[in-house]
């Protein structure tokens, strides 16, 4: 079955800082190759002696001898010519490095390509067969990156060629541990062979390692790239969207042989793919602009990307807690060493099959036949056979008929598209999208097809019956139900989470041995787990002071570790917070129905007596306001990851007004609470002040204004009108305040009290360059600031049926060619972010890193 794979077993040991510092020179070293020009080939009895280099025409490539730390070991290689990163993609003497300085690469005279060293010893070979070689060959180095052996008559139209058939010998057959576009990897190779890249062994030893990357072996694996369709790689779910038109499978007529081959659709972009010493594959494409590799794609990423991480007849799926489940119709083998995490022995099946061994059972017989489990959005399991099938059912008919078939799935796009398990189900892992879906085999008992219409029956019968006795007595005792009153119980200071989450039962000790399983569990219906207030004192470090990450209008909050090892933010309701029992369920109930990469995830919740805690997964990267306003950190965010944040949080902002199951009003949008993952991804934090819009519903009023200064709407503070435009001119101050760097609130001069007439005649001016950010002003472009200062404006505007809606903010900020409406000169109404413009309003201020924030306004 085609699929590639990442192959070894051994541990490595790091290099000490000496040699990694060196290794670090190795790129940028004018040791690695000397510069002095040569052409791109050398003749028969000609030699390139180390300090020479040839050229590919394009001068995209050289060749030369290189050292990556030691000069005394020399060693000739292929890399990039053109860019800084001075990156090897192939080497020929890898086993027997020269000593000294003394080597030189020729063309013997029987044809050859050979490494000699200071005393004419060869310590490398291309090993061609001398008596198939024909006079007066060349070697070229090719715009693609290969070194051929030709004949001289065919050299000069080779210089741009890939994979050459006519060449007597070519790197591109011969690689290291660098796949190029161009390169040829055999798919079903005569005799067993399998030619596949092999890393170096350590980041400065070029000599083979041990991991390996090729196409179907048969052991020792690492990482498995799922089944190929015909168009990608199935086991990697974003595939198709960053190869386009990317790997091919392309059979050989003069060999008969079949070849993967890879070409980009843009060829002048630089790509290559390469198993590091450390036995992770990367994808990389370089970036002219951040004059760097580009990781596209990265594996093992993950923990369920490693190589049957739960063991047989197991799922492994990265949002679970714990990631491993066994199949439906499975057990563990061994529940002790399960529930401690040691999933390796994997699941058994609980019920034999009803199919007798080494033989058949009739289809007809459907009482006895076995029936099958589906699963969607799966990475299909190792060792697969395939056969010929019309269809989807004749697929099924095949694997019933088969007493050993375990599984099937059909596959759409492959010549044999039926997909037949005999082995043991290895290597599952359940996608959020892409993957494809399997059928697993069950005895019928395990299915309860009948058992289950039984209770649907019964259970309609009973509620049909119910339903007409409830209707009968409401119309009977209709005239003694008026005026019958109902309590509310969110008035009282005691809700049902307090009588829930207390429950003895609940609260017991669970054994299960990381992530959520001995922390946390499921109560009742709730969304979201429930976590004991002892776990967290002992995830916090009991609530330590070394690990408080800040303080906000809602309490303390804590970085934790539970007992799986998985970091957390805990947020505590202070007793003296302003924020309370309301404010803390609405953030429960609403904020686990929302899912979306640009939200932060509650992992959690914990109640007990006074103590409420919120768990939230952990953010290394704090909140957006400790970068953009701080001025040592700032200048780690330059205008492209800016602007990254900026269309994140409209993305997010996006779905919860437009795209989410509910329609939600978030209410306080800013800085600090945006929170930014490893990768600086925003995520928007904090729904405890969030409301909830029914799908008609555009606007509401509150007599509670509830909010930070300097980012709620002028009708809001005024009026207590909000509604998603109140939301997006949070927004529109967001992106502002990440433009240039300063705080809405307090922000006065000279000629402007607040931010936004300041950005207004700037923009007015046309010098909104001048707004940027200073430290970063070098690596802006001029159009996307311009853009997105306009964008601002537009949704700061004090009119909210003037601003624009986040659906059209989003296509604003993402189109070139849009025509930008012109915002409007910020009236009177604007907001200074000046707690004193309004003396009227009752205000209460809470320490916090958030800055100011509103808990009990009530506007006029």
């Amino acid at each position: 079955m085609l699929g590639a794979f990442v192959s070894g077993g051994m541990t490595f040991s790091g290099t000490n800082r000496a040699s990694f510092f060196l290794f670090s020179v190795f790129f940028v070293s004018s040791s690695l190759f000397s510069y002095s020009q040569a052409a791109n080939l050398i003749s028969q009895g000609q030699s390139l002696k180390d300090g020479e280099t040839l050229i590919s025409s394009s001068g995209d490539f050289e060749l030369g001898f290189f050292s990556p730390v030691n000069r005394s070991r020399r060693y000739v290689g292929i890399r990039y010519h053109k860019i800084s990163v001075k990156t090897v993609v192939w080497v020929a003497n890898r086993d027997n490095p020269v000593s000294g300085e003394s080597g030189v690469l020729t063309v013997s005279s029987d044809g050859n390509l050979m490494v000699l060293d200071g005393d004419n010893r060869t310590v490398w070979s291309s090993g061609i067969n001398s008596s198939i070689v024909a006079p007066n060959l060349t070697a070229v180095l090719t715009d693609a990156g290969n070194l051929a052996l030709l004949a001289s008559a065919d050299a000069d139209s080779a210089s741009s060629d890939g994979y050459i058939s006519n060449s007597y010998w070519q790197s591109f057959e011969h690689p290291t541990d660098t796949y190029l576009p161009g390169m040829r990897v055999k798919v079903n190779s005569a005799a067993g062979e399998n030619r596949a890249f092999r890393s170096w062994k350590s980041s400065d030893d070029p000599s083979p390692g041990n991991f390996s990357l090729g196409v179907d072996p048969q052991s020792g694996r690492k990482w498995r790239s799922g089944h190929w369709n015909g168009q990608i790689f199935t086991g990697v779910p974003n595939m198709s969207s960053i190869y386009p038109f990317g790997f091919q499978l392309l059979p050989n007529k003069e060999d008969g042989i079949t070849y993967f081959t890879y070409m980009p659709l843009n060829t002048s972009n630089l790509l290559m793919f390469r198993i590091l010493w450390n036995g992770t594959e990367e994808q990389l494409r370089w970036d002219e602009i951040s004059n760097e590799w580009t990781v596209l794609q990265e594996q093992p990423a993950k923990e369920c990307d490693h190589y049957n991480k739960c063991g047989n007849f197991a799922i492994c799926d990265e949002m679970d807690s714990p990631k491993c489940s066994c199949m439906r119709g499975f057990v563990p083998k061994s529940p002790d060493q399960w529930n401690r995490g040691n999933w390796s022995a994997g699941c058994v099946r609980k019920t034999q099959l009803q199919c007798p061994d080494n033989s058949s059972i009739s289809i007809a017989d459907g009482s006895r036949m076995d029936g099958f489990s589906h699963l969607n959005c799966i990475k299909l399991p190792d060792f697969a056979g395939s056969v010929s099938v019309n269809s989807r059912d004749e697929c099924k008919v095949k694997c019933l008929e088969n007493c050993s078939c375990k599984a099937y799935a059909y596959a759409v796009g492959r010549d044999f598209p039926c997909l037949l398990w005999t082995k043991d189900l290895i290597d599952v892992q359940h996608f959020d999208k892409g993957g494809q879906s399997l059928h697993i085999r069950l005895a019928n008992s395990e299915l309860g097809t009948k058992s289950k219409l039984l209770l649907i029956i019964i259970a309609v019968s009973v509620g049909a019956f119910v339903l007409g006795v409830a209707v009968w007595l409401l119309w009977m005792f209709k005239d003694n139900l008026k005026g019958l009153s109902i309590l509310y119980w969110k008035n009282k200071e005691i809700s049902m989470f307090d009588d829930f989450f207390q429950n003895e039962e609940l609260s017991a000790e669970l054994s299960g041995p990381n992530g959520f399983a001995r922390d946390a569990k499921h109560a009742g219906g709730a969304d979201i787990p429930v976590f004991k207030f002892s776990s967290i004192e002992a995830a916090t470090n009991y609530f330590s002071e070394e690990n408080k990450l800040g303080l906000g209008g809602f309490g303390p909050v804590y970085k934790g570790k539970l007992f799986g090892g998985q970091e957390i933010a805990v947020k505590r309701l202070s007793r003296k917070s302003s924020q309370g029992l309301e404010e803390f369920n609405n953030e429960v109930m609403l904020i686990a129905k929302l899912q979306h990469r640009n939200l932060v995830r509650l992992l959690g919740s914990c109640v007990q007596g006074e103590d409420k805690l919120l768990i939230y997964e952990y953010m290394p990267n704090r909140s957006l306001d400790c970068f953009i306003f701080d001025p040592v950190k700032r200048v780690r965010l330059d205008w492209k990851k800016r602007f990254a944040i900026i269309e994140g949080i409209a993305r997010g902002l996006l779905y919860l007004h437009r795209d989410s199951r509910l329609r939600i009003i978030h209410r306080d949008l800013k800085a600090s609470n945006i929170l930014l993952d490893e990768e600086m991804n925003p995520k928007i934090s904090d729904f405890g002040t969030a409301r909830i819009f029914g799908t008609n519903e555009n606007e509401a009023s509150t007599n509670r204004v509830v909010g930070t200064f300097g980012y709620m709407s002028p009708e809001y503070v005024m009026k207590g009108l909000f509604s998603v435009k109140s939301d997006v001119y949070s927004f529109g101050i967001l992106l502002l305040e990440i433009i240039t760097g300063k705080k809405n609130f307090g922000f006065c001069t000279l000629e402007h009290s607040n931010l936004i007439t300041h950005a207004w005649h700037h923009w007015n001016e046309l010098k909104e360059m001048e707004l940027i950010d200073p430290c970063i002003r070098d690596t802006c472009s001029t159009d996307e600031v311009s853009r997105c200062v306009q964008v601002g404006l537009l949704c700061v505007q004090d009119s909210a049926v003037d601003r624009p809606a986040m659906p059209s903010v989003m296509l604003l900020l993402k189109s070139e060619t849009a025509d930008l409406p012109f915002p409007k000169l910020p009236g009177s109404t604007s907001i200074t972010g000046s707690i004193d413009t309004y003396p009227l309003f009752e205000r209460h201020e809470i320490e916090s890193l958030n800055g100011v924030t509103v808990s009990s306004v009530h506007g006029r």
